[in-house]
């Protein structure tokens, strides 16, 4: 049964349950619900880098920070859509494009990105962007553009929000995902793990996402990628069993979402994203970059998918049986 009541005391409940018993219990659903043999394949890659005027303590593309990221705009239609063909051909089903804005603009760069989500929704792959804040009439413009889903994490909890953002709020990433729900554009939302946040900022976060009108079609679990120059380049890798421990309980409080397993993954080994897997994640992104960290190469995701007998999901299948 599909949920949108959850309490806080029952996320809590599930998410200490002994780690072999919550695993089981979140393979069961995932098989009551989805193929498990099936993962979603999507690319990612950075149209607009570096110079955002927002303050996210992990994120080497604000511009307050002193990192080594190669800046750039807004790359040409041409590049992307030769990106994007490379990544179909490599198996991805579903492309996304990020800029490092702090909200869309109505402008000629808006534009441009409007007629790049033409051009790869005519290859026939399904299109993601995460381009920051945009208010309703700019999510209607994405869809009849052939926009398929939009990116928009919460990042963490309400509580420990400020702690990591200022320059946006809470409400303001809450209003985007409406703004886009209402579009018609496939909700993508989920957050990041080992911001210095405690596990009941966690419970908290996939209350939130599990307690939202319609559940996320796609729900990212990232680990912090610690990246030198950043505020907080100094705190402890994640633990590889938090990050199971955190896709098990979202596979249980949302069955029919996509859980993708992602930044943190390039420092997995392959028995490691196989009990991810286990525990419920569909979903991945391949390349070598995520926007501007590594990521595992096309080549290596094959030899996975190939040793573990998985397949890549069909794109636009998601609107057959799209979340409740």
């Amino acid at each position: 049964m599909i949920r949108h009541d959850w309490t806080l005391e029952e996320i809590k409940a599930i998410y200490n349950t002994p780690l072999l018993e919550l695993v089981y219990r979140a393979a069961s659903i995932h098989r009551e619900y989805q193929d498990t043999a099936e993962v979603q394949v999507c690319t990612l890659l950075s149209i607009k880098t570096g110079g955002c005027p927002e303050d996210c303590a992990y994120c080497p593309q604000a511009a307050r920070y002193n990192t080594d990221i190669n800046v750039h705009g807004l790359l040409k239609k041409e590049d992307v859509m030769s990106y994007a063909q490379k990544a179909k051909e490599a198996g991805s089903t579903r492309f996304c494009m990020g800029a490092a804005w702090r909200e869309v603009r109505d402008n000629r760069d808006f534009d441009r990105v409007l007629d790049m989500v033409k051009g790869v929704n005519e290859l026939g792959m399904e299109v993601c962007c995460t381009l920051g804040m945009l208010n309703e009439d700019q999510a209607k413009k994405l869809a009849d553009a052939g926009l398929f889903a939009y990116n928009h994490n919460l990042d963490t909890s309400r509580d420990h929000y400020e702690e990591i953002i200022t320059t946006r709020t809470y409400d303001d990433r809450l209003q985007t995902l409406d703004n886009v729900r209402k579009a018609g554009v496939s909700v993508c939302c989920g957050g990041i793990i080992g911001l210095g946040e405690s596990h009941e900022d966690r419970i908290a976060m996939l209350w939130t996402l599990s307690s939202l009108p319609s559940h996320p079609d796609s729900v990212p679990i990232n680990a912090l990628t610690r990246v030198k120059g950043t505020p907080l380049e100094h705190l402890p890798k994640v633990e590889f069993w938090d990050m199971v421990r955190m896709i098990a309980t979202t596979r249980i409080l949302m069955p029919k979402a996509m859980v993708r397993l992602s930044a943190g993954r390039a420092e997995m080994s392959m028995s490691d994203q196989a009990l991810c897997f286990m525990a419920g994640a569909n979903s991945i992104f391949t390349g070598e970059k995520l926007l501007t960290t590594g990521n595992p190469s096309f080549e290596e995701d094959h030899m996975m998918f190939e040793l573990l007998g998985l397949k890549p999901r069909e794109a636009f299948k998601a609107q057959e049986a799209s979340c409740c």
